[in-house]
């Protein structure tokens, strides 16, 4: 891990990658290199010769962030308004700085577009142990004037093969997030984005880009954006083969106003490169998500199995039904119990309630505490449900406050799930929201809090703002500042971030809460889809994964077939407690022992994609962490009784290294060698059948 510079010629030398760009003597910032390692000198000399024969196409250019200026028709990183009718966008190098550490180094670049007084630094940090770079840009107005911010990116990005990538991402939906798509770029642009004012439920905010990949082998460049808001991701293939990436803020509604003497940082966006194709991304991915993503107090440790009410008992909780769950939750072995939707205010329904943020009198007649009291009698930790930012129009709150929510006065103030958006961009909005929250949280031993986000943003009428095109990025920054505040006054709070399912599940939500919620379809089918598409750049840790009773009657799926599936994330309950024999209970009970004797090998371990339905009629994930692996076989639903014998080769072990497995009724000692290079025979018999393997390395 080193950043070196010479003659304006600038190399990260990552652990097993290299990325390299120089200033031009124009004062262009042009790419020069990202992948496998070359020789850093060649760069200097390579460059020198590019520059005096330099035949003047700027739009075939490879820059490092350009503005909209010249002959630059392609997607920009920046565009901005100057105060004299100016929108071109030039800007040139400047200077440069190195910060080093024992983790991690950092260059700024500074660039300028010297006749505004406007300066932009570009930050590329690189970490040590991993082929990931940090990138962001920060905008400084010098001037006297005002300035205005059009389009600002995070990242822009080149590839270097002439030929046509692939790109990967979700064209997903509620209950469908993560459902991935792969589109070849063959000209033109491809965009993914979001306008809805969250991130994830259609498109998500990375890229992945490869030719010729699969698990193994192959060339994958990936990033992702840390940012939980509107965003847009541009790739762009030219007429001369030259393919783009330009990931950052969405540009849709948005400017951002910086008067003299102000900045603006964009979201970092984390780039990479994978030489051994999507396998090696993914574990790239997650172990950097735990080290540097996840907030620090709980991210090297295991998420507890927690059992959420909502699926039990919906809007009708109380005193005695929720502690009667708590006593069958924690008989089976949960940590964590969690009370969901309808504890507050007049909350019988969906239509009324939200906002008033007080316990209910006539479900909890003395407040929280019995329940809470008794929750903790059982070992198990207490969780709340909230949704801060929404207000129902049949609520006390909405009718002190109506002027609290976006709207425009000249338009009809539109309902989604009967409720509206509250403008936390307005200080005592804000205010609002951390408190009724935080009075909770000193009231009660509350440990755990489920902030929910239900709907999408209509009228977006903001007129506390200058620039009401801002609240697009100043409401993402109010919810992380009440994350922020909440974690930092109680430092033993968990909190999960949850939006209609996986509307805010990215790198963004993971900087500032523990966990996301992925969707609200619990089907163990098209989890497993769901699941695959998370997996790719997301940590398996943070991913929640249900045992419900989701399509239990209309599928023909067991509790084995359930827990499977769930146990390939963050293990968690949500059915009816109340209606299951003796017997489910103690299935229950067995797979939440079983989970926790391998948890640590699921959420941290190293983690394998070994066969999906779509090319191999099972779903098989493996799991491997220092003595043990663990491997998850899901048999799909169209398949024909032919269909029963499968071969897995397993992958992560050690070679030479004796491993005991027990399975198809045999005990065995195999070697590392013979289960990664010749495999296991396997029979799964019926329509959703399942098994999990457990393999230990002997000492």
């Amino acid at each position: 891990m080193n950043i070196t510079e010479k003659n304006k010629v600038f190399i990260l030398e990552i652990e097993n990658t290299q990325y390299a760009f120089a200033a031009a003597d124009d004062g262009t910032l042009c790419h020069l290199h990202w992948g496998k390692k070359a020789q850093a000198e060649d760069f200097a000399a390579r460059f020198e010769a590019f520059e005096k024969g330099r035949n003047g196409l700027e739009e075939l250019s490879k820059t490092e962030y350009v503005g909209n200026s010249g002959q630059i028709f392609r997607p920009q990183a920046i565009i901005m308004n100057y105060a004299d009718r100016c929108r071109e966008t030039l800007l040139k190098y400047q200077d440069y700085s190195i910060t080093r550490s024992d983790a991690f180094q950092q260059l700024d670049i500074v660039l300028a577009d010297e006749p505004y007084n406007v300066f932009v630094t570009l930050s590329y940090t690189i970490y040590k142990g991993y082929d990931i770079i940090k990138r962001s840009a920060k905008i400084e107005n010098r001037s006297a004037d005002t300035v205005i911010i059009q389009k600002a990116a995070s990242a822009e990005i080149n590839l270097p093969s002439k030929n046509p990538y692939y790109s990967v991402n979700p064209n997903g939906s509620w209950g469908a997030e993560f459902v991935l798509e792969k589109t070849l770029v063959n000209n033109g642009t491809l965009t993914y984005e979001s306008n809805k004012g969250r991130s994830s439920h259609t498109n998500n905010p990375f890229f992945i880009l490869y030719q010729n990949a699969d698990e193994d082998i192959g060339d994958v460049y990936y990033g992702a954006l840390v940012w939980t808001g509107n965003f847009k991701t541009e790739i762009f293939r030219d007429w001369a083969g030259n393919t783009k990436a330009v990931i950052g803020l969405s540009d849709f509604d948005f400017s951002h106003t910086l008067h003299a003497g102000e900045s603006f940082e964009t979201p970092a966006a984390l780039i990479g490169f994978s030489s051994e194709g999507f396998g090696s991304m993914s574990n790239q991915m997650n172990a950097f998500s735990v080290e540097h993503i996840l907030p620090k107090r709980f991210a090297n440790e295991p998420l507890p199995v927690l059992y959420n009410s909502w699926e039990a008992t919906f809007f009708d909780v109380s005193d005695e039904g929720q502690q009667k769950l708590a006593e069958l939750a924690a008989r089976i072995g949960c940590e964590l119990f969690v009370m969901d939707d309808g504890w507050f205010g007049q909350r019988k329904d969906d239509h009324a309630g939200l906002g008033d943020w007080y316990v209910n009198k006539k479900k909890f007649p003395n407040g929280l505490k019995p329940l809470i009291d008794k929750v903790n009698s059982l070992g198990m930790k207490f969780g709340l449900w909230f949704e801060p930012e929404m207000v129902n129009p049949d609520s006390d709150l909405y009718r002190a406050h109506p002027d609290w929510i976006y709207h425009y006065d000249t338009r009809d103030r539109t309902q989604i799930r009967n409720q509206y958006i509250l403008n936390i961009t307005k200080p005592e909005v804000k205010e609002f929201a951390f408190e009724v929250m935080d009075k909770m949280l000193c009231e009660y031993n509350i440990e755990y809090i489920k902030w929910d986000m239900n709907r999408v943003f209509t009228e977006p009428g903001a007129e506390n703002l200058e620039n009401a095109q801002e609240l697009w990025y100043r409401h993402t920054m109010a919810v992380y500042e009440i994350a922020d505040r909440l974690k930092e006054k109680h430092p033993n709070l968990q909190l999960e971030c949850c939006s209609s399912g996986g509307g805010r599940a990215d790198l963004g939500a993971l900087s500032h809460f523990d966990m996301v919620w992925t969707s609200d379809n619990t089907d163990p089918v098209d989890r497993l889809e769901i699941q695959h598409g998370f997996s790719m750049l997301y940590p398996i840790k943070c991913m929640r994964a249900w045992v419900t009773d989701t399509n239990r009657y209309a599928r023909p799926y067991d509790w084995d077939f359930r827990f499977n599936v769930s146990m390939q994330g963050s293990l968690s309950i949500g059915g009816n407690l109340l209606n299951y024999s003796d017997k489910e209970l103690d299935i229950h009970r067995r797979y939440i022992a079983l989970y926790k004797q391998i948890r640590n090998t699921v959420q941290f371990g190293s983690f394998y994609r070994l066969a999906s339905f779509g090319n191999d009629g099972i779903y098989a994930t493996q799991y491997v962490r220092d003595s043990q692996s663990v491997l998850f076989l899901c048999k799909g639903v169209n398949t024909l009784y032919k269909d029963r014998y499968y071969h897995i080769k397993l992958k992560g072990l050690e070679e030479n290294a004796k491993y005991s497995i027990e399975y198809s009724g045999e005990k065995l000692q195999l070697s590392g060698a013979y289960l990664m290079n010749v495999g296991l025979d396997l029979e799964l018999g019926g329509t959703l059948d399942s098994e999990i393997i457990i393999l230990t390395k002997n000492s």
